[in-house]
């Protein structure tokens, strides 16, 4: 199992290197380009049954015992030590990552985004795989912040040269503002690491912040919260996302808002509540408080952009949801109870898997009709997808009303959890406080419903019209793109158990200070 996860990390890395080589004669296929797309997808496809088979070798009754681990002296002076595990937070994780970069590899084999050789682009999005995987399995502070920032050069590039309008302006506004945080970032965990004399999260974990002093975890909050806020992102840190999301590639938006944000919220899982539990208490009103009002800035402003007459960019829309869908993310890690946190998990693969979905609709849509503009889309003759591509229509309600929180869907849960969490927050948080902003996230719920409902009707509803040439509906590569994804959405609404019972032991475990 260690090996196993240990070639999940690193073997993206081995098949970037190998994407940059000439192919051999036997695997150029009718041309290179072809050969190193096919690459993308078999590299990609080994990790994915690799990640698979590690989830079925997972010890199921202890789910909050580190499992696969790799523990080796890297800095002896410094106590850095190449460490790595799984438990029921990250495993979900790890084969979500797995997946969407699977699927995203298999859409662009058939539908490469305009731009540069293949060649590069393979490179960047199996380095963007390798980080993101390491992120989501390392036990190091150190090695925390490295796999952090490994994905920021890949995510740059893939805007900067396979994205739409703007996107020059936008990689830059990502680079910069992540880079920022992470800066401020680094210091909070070298902070932790010199004044408790270990980087081992594990070790630093089951300490639970004795340790540390009180100031000390404050400062340190401070300062981590800040890297990870941004990259959640949390409002008011989250205007370089907008941004990114419209200029990226249909797969950039996909690996964005389906893996990248959820670095930000697992930091904040997997290092703050344990490490730093008193820091972590005086900040978790505020962060509360910044929270909602995510969930309510970015529903206003979904709703501002599906208002007929604003030419809202649907890619841009979904990013804002975004804002408003982490911000619930948020509030149940504010809560600092097993249910809030529950909640959040949850909420973090839900997110992934539905606007993952979105994402790719949005951008089959924007293909089609070359606009992805609400206004032209709900023409006269704009798209009405119920008439001209049923199918295609149809997913994308469905997508709509899972991102809304429908019961019986993977959205659900998490809110709903959040929600409960904030009803019964930790001992010492103040209640009257915490029942203020469950009020504005339900409040939130009925907006998302609101915009997401507008969406729909605007874009799939509409008399079908004589047109010059006929819209394509789904196709065969796009089928197989995003139907694990509709049906894990299902598969996690009807049946929540199978994530949260990952989850809680491990989230018991960690809000008690490594004691099970």
């Amino acid at each position: 199992m260690q090996f196993l996860l240990a070639f999940i990390v690193v073997g993206p890395l081995v098949g970037a290197v190998a994407a940059l080589l000439p192919a051999p004669p036997g695997l150029r296929g009718k041309n290179p380009d072809q050969a190193v797309l096919r690459h993308g997808v078999t590299v990609t496809g080994a990790i994915l049954v690799a990640a698979i088979v590690l989830a079925l070798g997972f010890d199921h009754d202890h789910p909050s015992k580190m499992q696969a681990t790799t523990d080796i002296s890297w800095i002896p002076a410094l106590d850095v030590r190449i460490h790595l595990g799984i438990d029921g937070i990250s495993l979900p994780l790890l084969v979500l990552t797995a997946l969407l970069t699977f699927l995203c590899a298999l859409y662009s084999y058939f539908k490469m985004p305009d731009g540069p050789s293949p060649k590069a682009f393979v490179a960047l999005v199996l380095v963007l795989e390798s980080g993101t995987l390491a992120t989501f399995a390392v036990l190091d502070l150190l090695l925390f912040f490295l796999a952090f920032e490994m994905v920021l050069i890949p995510m740059y590039f893939l805007i900067a040269r396979w994205g739409g309008a703007q996107r020059q302006a936008a990689a830059w506004k990502f680079i910069l503002y992540t880079l920022l945080g992470s800066v401020i970032m680094l210091l909070g965990l070298l902070l932790i690491g010199l004044k408790s004399g270990t980087f081992d999260m594990v070790a630093l974990a089951t300490d639970n912040g004795r340790g540390l002093t009180s100031s000390v975890q404050v400062i340190a909050v401070l300062a981590v919260g800040v890297g990870l806020a941004v990259k959640t992102p949390m409002w008011p840190l989250h205007s370089w996302l907008p941004d990114a999301h419209t200029a990226a590639p249909t797969v950039g938006s996909v690996l964005l808002a389906g893996v990248l944000l959820k670095m930000g919220t697992y930091g904040f899982v997997r290092i703050l509540l344990p490490i730093t539990p008193d820091g972590m208490h005086t900040f978790a009103p505020y962060l509360a408080a910044f929270a909602v009002v995510g969930i309510v800035y970015g529903s206003l402003a979904c709703l501002a952009l599906a208002r007929p007459g604003s030419k809202g960019d649907l890619k841009r829309l979904i990013a804002y949801s975004s804002v408003g869908h982490m911000g619930f993310v948020l509030l149940g890690i504010a809560t600092m109870t097993p249910t809030g946190v529950n909640g959040a998990l949850f909420a973090n693969i839900a997110h992934g898997l539905i606007t993952g979905l979105l994402f790719f609709l949005v951008g089959a849509v924007k293909d089609r009709y070359g606009t992805a503009d609400l206004d032209t889309l709900s023409g006269a003759t704009g798209a009405a997808l119920y008439g001209r591509a049923p199918r295609l229509g149809g997913l994308l309600a469905f997508a709509a009303v899972a991102s809304l929180g429908l019961p019986g869907l993977a959205g659900f849960w998490g809110e709903m959890l959040t929600l409960f969490g904030a009803f019964d927050p930790a001992p010492g948080l103040s209640r009257p406080a915490f029942l203020t902003y469950m009020s504005i996230g339900a409040f939130g719920t009925l907006l998302t419903a609101a915009y997401m409902l507008i969406v729909v009707r605007r874009v799939c509803m509409g008399e079908k019209r004589e047109e010059p040439h006929r819209i394509a509906d789904i196709q065969t590569y796009e089928f197989a793109a995003w139907t694990p994804l509709a049906a894990l959405t299902v598969l996690a609404g009807l049946w929540p158990a199978v994530l949260l019972g990952l989850t809680d032991p491990a989230v018991q475990k960690l809000l008690a200070g490594g004691k099970s």
